[in-house]
């Protein structure tokens, strides 16, 4: 999903003059599952991180078990940047995986195309409130395993962990790798476009 417009993207990081649709995917997922790092590795302008570092007082609060190596935590948002062409813009928010800020997660929502649900089989039951939450309030999603290496999973074992509707798209991905987190938001980006190709006239007048 790298740029196409046919003017650069400003040094500065603006938007094209052209731009007038913006779009908006929330990156959602457990406890240090890497959607700051998804975000970080595909926006086109330096994201706005809102880490801080860990303290001993928080590692009451949080699980961190299976992510004991983590020193940092996203305390609110995430946000990235991605010109898909002159006139459309798509913006990625990445939410806080520890359940006191699950809270936030409906907001992160409202008014996206889509979303991804990361997940790390070091800690699968993480995954379920964002699923539930999902389905819930019918935004479309796909799920993306973020595999850290050496990993038994396979995406069918995944899919029955989790439970998944069939027809819930189900992805590998290294979330550090540029192409591999373009072909999330790929993937997601196909996903709602079938979605949307499949409805019939008497839904699309219902919304």
């Amino acid at each position: 999903m790298h740029s196409t417009t046919s003017e650069p993207v400003p040094e500065s990081g603006g938007l094209p003059q052209t731009a007038a649709h913006a779009l908006k995917i929330a990156v959602v997922g457990g406890f240090g599952v890497g959607k700051t790092t998804l975000v970080r590795s595909v926006s086109e302008i330096r994201p706005l991180n809102t880490e801080e570092t860990m303290t001993r007082a928080g590692g009451g609060v949080d699980d961190l078990s299976g992510v004991e190596d983590k020193h940092s935590t996203t305390v609110a948002f995430d946000f990235g940047r991605i010109t898909l062409d002159p006139t459309s813009v798509l913006y990625l928010f990445g939410a806080p995986g520890q359940k006191r800020f699950w809270f936030l997660w409906d907001r992160l929502f409202s008014g996206a195309l889509g979303a991804v649900v990361l997940v790390d089989t070091r800690r699968i039951e993480d995954s379920w409130y964002a699923i539930d939450r999902l389905e819930q309030q019918g935004t479309p999603f796909i799920v993306a395993h973020n595999d850290f290496g050496g990993e038994a999973y396979s995406l069918e074992d995944l899919r029955e962990a989790l439970d998944l509707d069939p027809a819930v798209p189900l992805v590998r991905c290294d979330a550090r790798e540029r192409a591999s987190a373009k072909q999330v938001l790929i993937a997601l980006a196909e996903h709602v476009r079938s979605l949307a190709a499949s409805r019939t006239p008497a839904q699309e007048s219902a919304t």
